[in-house]
């Protein structure tokens, strides 16, 4: 069977790039993100749901959820967070497992989640779990830098994240990404041997 191995960290730590350099080894990717943002675009499986759930307003004039509007209840509200992972997280479960278990050719599938130690759905599932770990200042600066959003908006967001030292504990493995790219490629290249031999 094809290891399925869980990659996580924090906001702003650099799970995409990680993610991309496995990829470009030959490892097969499923990202969470990606399948969430599929399931909530116009025609996506979660949208009926979501308009039942929380109306017409959360729905934009193409079809698809209104992520800002969403993002700004979800902040304000946790019962109405909770409503949304509801909805999305066994459809993206469902889903992820779906691809994970199609037939490859890859030596070893990995999991792109986010908040992966948050959730308890995926640690019976995965075999190992890599944590891409950066200093909390260089995760406020990245995100901040990509997403547009405050230093307040990304501590808030940090702060309903588990706390760092708790996802390393957790970790199988860990990839520190405060450095450059090539210390970055060089320990992602050295995992990836690992994984491949074990």
């Amino acid at each position: 069977m094809n290891p399925l191995i869980g990659l996580t960290g924090g906001i702003g730590s650099g799970k995409s790039t990680v993610a991309k350099l496995f990829a470009d080894l030959g490892a097969r990717i499923v990202d969470t993100d990606l399948i969430s943002h599929q399931l909530t675009q116009t025609g996506g499986t979660a949208i009926a749901a979501i308009r039942a759930a929380f109306g017409d307003n959360f729905i934009d004039a193409q079809g698809a959820l209104d992520r800002a509007k969403m993002r700004e209840l979800a902040f304000a509200d946790s019962d109405a967070k909770r409503r949304l992972q509801d909805i999305l997280h066994p459809l993206i479960l469902a889903q992820a497992k779906a691809l994970a278990s199609a037939p490859s050719d890859a030596p070893y599938t990995l999991i792109v989640v986010p908040l992966l130690f948050e959730s308890t759905r995926y640690r019976d599932w995965l075999h190992r779990v890599i944590v891409v770990d950066c200093p909390e200042q260089q995760q406020i600066e990245r995100t901040m830098q990509r997403s547009h959003l405050s230093e307040a908006a990304v501590r808030a967001i940090m702060a309903q994240q588990m706390d760092r030292q708790q996802r390393l504990q957790l970790a199988n493995d860990i990839i520190l990404n405060g450095s450059d790219m090539d210390s970055l490629r060089a320990q992602v290249n050295k995992l990836h041997e690992s994984l491949i031999n074990r």
